[in-house]
């Protein structure tokens, strides 16, 4: 399955809460490999379904050399501290902003034959999960800034030449 383009900060479904998926058929396997594929490049942590242009609620990951995917995720604990992290996105490109995310997170979801799997990780990985899960639930990273942080992200945003 071919790369997908990157939907952009702008477009509303970024801003659409996806569906969770009841049909496990070939047109999902399509999809995951899909976002697999367009998440297993370079500086690319993880791809969320709406991000190119499906409101199936999806992932693909690709963290420390693992890549994966998970279908219906929830996030079902955080842990550590909840710290401020440079964060960027592939909708919001050349950007990167301190985001407001905990040191670990956990997420349940299921694979594409429906069975259960679990995600979990630190740094990174917790990162990824929170922030993929958001976009899975109409959020931007920006939607979690500070006031302060915000302003000048959207500034920026507005400034950018592919806004």
């Amino acid at each position: 399955m071919p790369e997908r383009q990157i939907r952009l900060f702008g477009d509303p479904v970024l801003k659409t809460v996806t569906e969770p998926v009841t049909v496990f058929d070939g047109k999902l396997k399509d999809l995951v490999r899909d976002l697999l594929d367009t998440t297993n490049m370079e500086g690319r942590a993880g791809v969320a379904a709406n991000q190119i242009g499906s409101t199936r609620r999806v992932f693909g990951y690709h963290v420390e050399g693992q890549l994966g995917y998970v279908i219906n995720p929830t996030v079902v604990e955080t842990g550590g501290e909840l710290r401020e992290i440079g964060e960027g996105c592939l909708s919001v490109p050349g950007l990167s902003f301190p985001t407001p995310r905990w040191e670990r997170a956990v997420v349940r979801g299921v694979d594409w034959d429906n069975n259960p799997i679990v995600v979990e990780g630190e740094g990174l990985m917790a990162q990824m999960l929170q922030h993929e899960v958001d976009h899975l639930d109409g959020f931007v990273y920006l939607d979690r800034l500070s006031r302060v942080h915000r302003r000048t992200a959207l500034r920026a945003v507005r400034e950018s030449d592919w806004f």
